[in-house]
């Protein structure tokens, strides 16, 4: 553990010397503290219906229903020049903590970030819901990106910590990074709305360590990203469980055409030779890749979308694994208003197969 700690603290401390070409203009930004900047927070957000309908294997309707998926509002502004922040909450159920952050950014190679936040985990989890090519993020970025975690901790793909990021390698004549990497510190509970002990305090002693550098080979759409997550969870507030993950993968975006493909890898809970007992510990891993071409027509911009996912939690059950193929349609008739319509064959590799329909409205502000 100090040995990752003296390589964050390293990266850190080689980034500063990159700094040096943007002196001038930290003076300029020490010189604006009691300038005109304006503070004025800047408020957005989204509000997410959907309907979901479950078919079994002969196609008759098992469940369905209407629900809002997500309400977001968003509050972010400048206190100072470098010094950002961003607070935002979900009020689906009952008014609750999303993003809460000050990042403060010394020049371009290097910014530190402090608070909730999504971890610097996988190439899919940053985009913003909104954006995906179909309703939600892959079975693999749910279940080992803190969203619905196997391990049962965390939510949102987010936690509680400290980040240092930064772009490298800038080439202006076509105004993009070559580099970019975020590496940080993180609770490893997730938000604070999630499992604490029983004093409200974080009951994971042991802090996760995350990061991710993605490379932009030659061309600014063409993205290559590598992640990993090493941490530990507890489980009945006194048994240390492992925590691991990687991931690897590459998109290609111009603003039409989209492919994306990533792999995702995780071990989770006690190995039997540290405790007799079963704690539970097992090995996951999903793939999963996307396609996807926007027409454009003015405003209007319509995307086909196929996409195929694979999830095995328990990867030593003979197969456990489940498969979905999905085809959608992503459509925006106006910048503010997106509407996308999937349909999903659910193939279980041991048991009978399923279809799911869902349509998802979004409009953000």
């Amino acid at each position: 553990m100090k040995r990752i700690f003296r390589t964050i603290v390293g990266m850190m401390l080689l980034s500063i010397p990159l700094c040096v070409s943007a002196q001038d203009n930290l003076q300029q930004q020490v010189d604006n503290l009691q300038g005109k900047v304006d503070r004025m927070p800047k408020f957005s957000g989204f509000v997410q219906g959907m309907y979901l309908a479950n078919f079994d294997e002969d196609f008759k309707l098992t469940d369905n229903t209407f629900r809002m998926r997500r309400v977001r509002l968003s509050a972010e502004g400048t206190l100072f020049k470098g010094l950002t922040y961003k607070i935002q909450g979900d009020f689906v159920n009952s008014p609750f903590l999303v993003d809460a952050f000050l990042k403060y950014k010394l020049c371009k190679e290097f910014a530190i970030q402090v608070g909730q936040f999504k971890t610097p985990f996988s190439i899919e989890s940053p985009i913003n819901p909104v954006s995906l090519e179909i309703f939600d993020y892959g079975e693999g970025i749910q279940s080992l990106v803190g969203y619905s975690d196997v391990c049962g901790v965390g939510g949102l793909g987010r936690d509680i910590g400290i980040m240092a990021t930064g772009d490298l390698f800038y080439i202006k004549s076509k105004g993009y990074s070559v580099v970019n990497y975020s590496i940080g510190v993180f609770n490893g509970n997730g938000p604070v709305n999630f499992k604490k002990n029983e004093k409200g305090l974080d009951n994971n002693n042991r802090k996760d360590i995350v990061g991710r550098l993605e490379v932009h080979p030659g061309l600014k759409a063409l993205t290559l990203s590598g992640s990993y997550y090493y941490g530990k969870y507890t489980k009945d507030d006194n048994v240390n469980c492992t925590r691991n993950r990687w991931a690897a993968g590459a998109q290609y975006n111009d603003g039409n055409l989209v492919i994306r493909g990533e792999y995702i890898s995780g071990t989770t809970g006690v190995a039997p030779t540290v405790i007799p007992e079963d704690l539970g510990y097992f090995n996951s891993n999903g793939y999963y890749g996307v396609i996807g071409y926007n027409f454009q027509a003015g405003e209007q911009k319509i995307m086909p979308v196929l996409r195929y996912d694979h999830f095995t939690k328990d990867a030593s059950i003979e197969k456990g694994g489940t498969n979905w193929y999905t085809v959608g349609i992503n459509y925006w008739p106006l910048k503010s208003v997106n509407f996308k319509l999937d349909y999903s064959l659910v193939q279980k590799e041991a048991g009978d197969n399923s279809h799911r329909v869902v349509g998802i409205l979004s409009y953000k502000f």
